[in-house]
């Protein structure tokens, strides 16, 4: 089982900005699929975007589009979430995770992987207030 680790998470202002970081030890996520997840108390955990391996392709949830953006860094093995535009509603514990496949990432996948994705890493709290 591939350990994943998340960092950036904090307390920000709304409209604010932060960074989440995904890396993984003995493992090169260069390849492969890699999701963010969020799940706020009381709430389902939900899927906020994606990112294939190869041909980068992305994915994004509507509540989050035009306002986070994913991506990688090959040379730092390291996955990234800029999330921009912060709202209180982003307050979460966002996970990132991988199930170790590459290919297409996408709204099928999310859902698949919400409940069945077979790394996980332990989390970073996110939340948004004045």
């Amino acid at each position: 089982q591939v350990q994943l680790v998340e960092s950036g998470g904090g307390l920000v202002q709304p409209g604010g900005s932060l960074r989440l970081s995904c890396t993984a030890s003995a493992f090169t996520l260069d390849y492969f699929v890699i999701a963010w997840f969020r799940q706020a108390p009381g709430k389902k955990r939900e899927g906020v975007s994606c990112i294939s391996g190869g041909s980068g392709n992305t994915y994004y949830a509507d509540s989050v589009k035009g306002r986070f953006t994913i991506s990688r860094d090959n040379t730092k093995n390291l996955v990234y979430l800029q999330m921009n535009s912060l709202k209180p509603e982003d307050t979460a514990i966002y996970y990132c995770a991988t199930d170790g496949i590459s290919g297409f990432c996408d709204a099928g996948l999310l859902r698949r992987w919400v409940s069945s994705a077979g790394s996980w890493g332990q989390g970073t709290q996110v939340t948004v207030s004045s």
